[in-house]
């Protein structure tokens, strides 16, 4: 097995390191439709042995497989397989049709290729099974078995798969976010430095036709193949603009895509920027609207707002490489696991790309994961003064893993730890400045930030509380319960943190101590 990157996704999703396998999309374009059980022993002996060997916990491979055919067994009512006495049988009917003798409870390929087996032996008497396709009957098996483990491992099947890695990795496409209604498809916005930007097409516009198509009746997925091509090739698009008295055709050149995380907006001399997710391209962007703002506000430049709140993940590089624009030196975060690969250490390796000017960051309840290291780094280390509520508490790591499908099982695989040394898992970050109480009065909000009632300490931020007391972290949470707005009340205090120094230096304290053992790992994890 071999590991290309870590990740981190959605609240909802997950942390993640991203593994290729050796299936090619030739394979993929030949896989019939129907279930063939030795390729289905290929999927089932890849799923089996990956979370053996990178799940955060031990775990028997008996269990797991007898959950996805449980799983399987709802599909038809009166389907069942149950094991007794060391003989799986596949009864239907309540007769059973066929008594299969169980492997060792952690024998991977064994029970591989008796749960293809079982299946095989279940569409014999089964019509419903029988008229299953290959790949519902891998997502069934293996949603059975990822509800085993725990909230964030999951089994995406091949067209699932694709999105991601197209949301992750990029795609050849346009730069478009789209909108499809009755008439057309919206486009919501124009992606800056993107083929469409350049061919001219604007917000609003709206798309009447894809390559000779009309777009009238097409739904999203539709929409969203006909605009992605391969990269250098070209689609044809129709536009109806508003002033303009008819449709117009533009040629658009596919490139390669990928989705903007980054935004900036000036507000009275200070950067906001904010950043809606980890892809390939966060740092680099926000990189480069930092150097933005400093061009366009040079002396006038205040400070930045780093704008967190309803940030669900992405990839952990990214979260890392992001910190390390802020961070001179120190631990930027840990990850611990099982596996002896999943302990790693990242440390700041750049120098501070905004130097001495205040730096305030906004989190809220959906702040997770990846946007969640960020958020700690920079308060422990006392580059930045956290504005909001406890974020969402989402700290554990996956690693994604390709199938033989070009699908992808996702596992969780490590639980990261902010510099200071807590675990994220279930706690959160807790801001410096706690505003759960958005009532949106400002000059309210400001009076109980300059007498310290909103201000957190950092003794009390980072107290030992363990990730398996329910009591503790109920506790802990509660000093600043989770809040799941993102109005301009947060944007305003983080304003006015930045415009008064005094105000910033009592928000912001003192340096907390951090390890500085360990190794920078430029592209998260390399276990060979």
């Amino acid at each position: 097995m071999s590991f290309r990157r870590l990740a981190i996704s959605t609240a909802a999703a997950s942390l993640t390191l991203v593994a290729l396998g050796a299936c090619t999309m030739q394979e993929l374009r030949s896989e019939p439709a129907a279930y063939d059980p030795a390729r289905a022993e290929r999927m089932f002996i890849a799923g089996y042995q990956d979370v053996t060997a990178v799940y955060l916990e031990d775990v028997e491979v008996d269990d797991l497989a007898l959950a996805g055919l449980k799983a399987v067994a709802q599909i038809d009512p009166e389907l069942k397989f149950d094991l007794t006495d060391g003989l799986v049988s596949v009864g239907y009917a309540e007769t059973v049709h066929a008594l299969l003798p169980a492997p060792a409870p952690r024998d991977s390929t064994g029970w591989a290729r008796l749960t293809a087996t079982a299946i095989e032996e279940g569409q014999r008497v089964s019509p419903a099974l029988g008229d299953s396709l290959a790949e519902d009957l891998y997502e069934t098996v293996f949603d059975g078995m990822v509800a085993e483990l725990d909230a964030y491992s999951r089994y995406a099947g091949r067209e699932e798969a694709r999105e991601n890695r197209a949301s992750r990795d990029g795609f050849g496409g346009i730069g478009v976010r789209i909108r499809v209604e009755e008439e057309g498809v919206r486009l919501v916005s124009v992606m800056e430095r993107t083929p469409a930007e350049a061919a001219g097409l604007r917000d609003q516009d709206l798309i009447v036709e894809i390559a000779g198509k009309l777009a009238a009746g097409m739904d999203q997925r539709d929409v969203v193949r006909a605009l992605r091509g391969p990269i250098g090739s070209s689609v044809r698009v129709s536009v109806r603009r508003d002033q303009v008295p008819a449709p117009f055709d533009i040629d658009i050149r596919r490139d390669h895509i990928v989705p903007q995380t980054v935004t900036y907006r000036s507000v009275n001399d200070v950067a906001v920027m904010r950043v809606a997710g980890f892809n390939q391209s966060t740092t680099r962007t926000l990189r480069q609207k930092i150097m933005q703002a400093e061009r366009e506000l040079g002396d006038d430049l205040r400070g930045f707002v780093i704008d967190l709140r309803d940030n669900p993940g992405g990839l952990l590089d990214q979260a890392v490489s992001v910190a390390d624009l802020f961070i001179a030196n120190g631990r930027l975060v840990s990850t611990h696991g099982r596996h002896p690969d999943s302990h790693q250490y990242f440390e700041a390796r750049r120098d501070d790309l905004v130097g001495q000017r205040p730096l305030v960051v906004l989190i809220n309840g959906n702040t997770a994961s990846a946007s969640e290291i960020v958020a700690a780094a920079l308060q422990d280390s006392r580059k930045a003064v956290v504005v909001g509520s406890n974020s969402f508490g989402k700290g554990t790591v996956q690693t994604v893993l390709r199938l033989p499908n070009e699908g992808e099982l996702t596992l969780t695989w490590a639980r990261f730890h902010a510099p200071s040394g807590y675990a994220l898992h279930r706690r959160g970050v807790l801001p410096d400045v706690c505003i759960a109480d958005d009532t949106g009065d400002l000059p309210a909000t400001l009076t109980r930030l300059r007498s310290g009632e909103l201000t957190i300490s950092s003794l009390t931020r980072q107290a030992p509380v363990d990730i398996d007391d329910d009591a503790g972290l109920q506790q802990l949470r509660a000093l600043c319960p989770t809040r799941d707005s993102d109005g301009e009340l947060d944007v305003e205090v983080a304003m006015q943190l930045i415009l008064d120094p005094g105000l910033y230096a009592n928000a912001i304290g003192s340096p907390v101590t951090t390890a500085n053992t360990g190794t920078r790992v430029n592209e998260a994890v390399r276990p060979h």
